[in-house]
């Protein structure tokens, strides 16, 4: 079911099926199970039931039903492929497809595609279009949204079980970076740089994890140059944001390089996590006892007291067992600097060339 979420339905349920609501409820709610994941069933349960008496208005209850369900269904069809890391790609709706932008989103998504990774697009026409056409209905999802224009699924993933529609734009964006590791940006218009600046102010406030945000531009053109140009010489120059803010984005003039770009960084880098209050990066393969010192030389100031050190898999960690067996480095964050820790990552992968 491609939109489990669209439209009003009234639903009579049967005597057997109240009754056995009825139980689940009473057994949740009586549960003495005190595991995190009854503990958050029980109070979304709870929360519902107070709904009732906050005395709402009729539209704050559709919209907080709606949210509800919307991502409900979304978090269900991702699931199964949580394992597989993914692309989001934005874009101008209107671009031709005998436009080079509309080949180059093609080119870049069946690329990635080879490379075993999946691809996340608005599902409508335009680069959305082609970077679903590009990664094909195996590797595609769509994140699509209702309008009254523009916005119907297009012919490679209408029919995909792997389609969701929104009505809302928040939780529409809220799956576009939560179920991705990288984003790529080919030029657009309002909604194009509505998802660039929303994305950037999650990286840079860490309310997302860091990761690959390719700004996808053809040689010789200047739409992201001048894009650039704004954020440097007015932002950066007026101390709205921080020099190492800039080391966010990359903007990449070819197909294969948006690719290079992704493999870079998680040829050593893997994940991360806080724990505590150490963040732990989880890697690839084993940094030496060199490269160890040359990132506490170099990144010092990002550390709130101790140094960076090998370690292994926390008891924290336990809730992700394919991944306790990765070697990693810890340090005590100061959090001051996305855009620095996005420097640190890259040098992991610097120095993870000559591991």
């Amino acid at each position: 079911m491609k939109d489990e979420s669209s439209g009003p339905r009234k639903r009579t349920l049967r005597q057997d099926q109240i009754e056995q609501l009825t139980k689940s409820v009473s057994d949740l709610l009586g549960a003495d199970d005190t595991s995190l994941r009854t503990i958050l069933c029980r109070e979304i349960l709870v929360n519902s039931l107070k709904l009732e008496n906050d005395d709402l208005d009729i539209l704050d209850l559709k919209i907080i039903n709606r949210s509800f369900r919307e991502l409900r269904y979304a978090f269900k069809v991702f699931k199964p492929y949580r394992h597989i890391r993914k692309v989001s790609i934005f874009g101008s709706a209107r671009t031709p497809e005998d436009s080079p932008y509309y080949k180059m989103a093609v080119k870049f998504a069946r690329l990635l595609s080879k490379q075993g990774y999946m691809v996340i697009t608005g599902a409508a026409d335009g680069i959305m279009k082609a970077g679903n056409e590009g990664a094909g209905t195996g590797k595609s999802f769509g994140v699509n949204i209702h309008l009254p224009f523009e916005q119907g699924a297009n012919e490679y993933i209408v029919d995909d079980p792997k389609l969701v529609t929104f009505k809302y734009f928040f939780t529409r964006k809220l799956i576009f970076v939560m179920e991705s590791h990288a984003i790529a940006l080919f030029p657009g218009g309002f909604g194009t740089h509505d998802e660039s600046f929303e994305t950037l102010t999650l990286l840079q406030t860490e309310k997302a994890s860091p990761r690959p945000f390719l700004l996808m531009e053809l040689p010789g053109e200047t739409y992201w140059e001048r894009w650039d140009d704004f954020v440097r010489g007015q932002l950066l120059n007026r101390g709205m944001i921080s020099s190492e803010d800039v080391s966010l984005y990359r903007i990449v003039h070819s197909a294969e390089k948006g690719v290079d770009e992704v493999k870079q960084f998680y040829s050593t880098y893997h994940s991360s996590r806080q724990v505590g209050g150490k963040l732990v990066i989880r890697l690839e393969k084993d940094l030496p006892t060199p490269a160890i010192k040359t990132l506490n030389e170099q990144f010092g100031d990002l550390v709130a007291g101790g140094e960076i050190e090998r370690t292994y898999a926390l008891p924290e960690e336990a809730n992700e067992p394919e991944l306790l067996s990765k070697p990693r480095i810890a340090f005590q964050y100061d959090h001051s600097s996305a855009g620095k820790l996005r420097e640190l990552i890259d040098q992991i992968n610097k120095l993870g060339r000559f591991a």
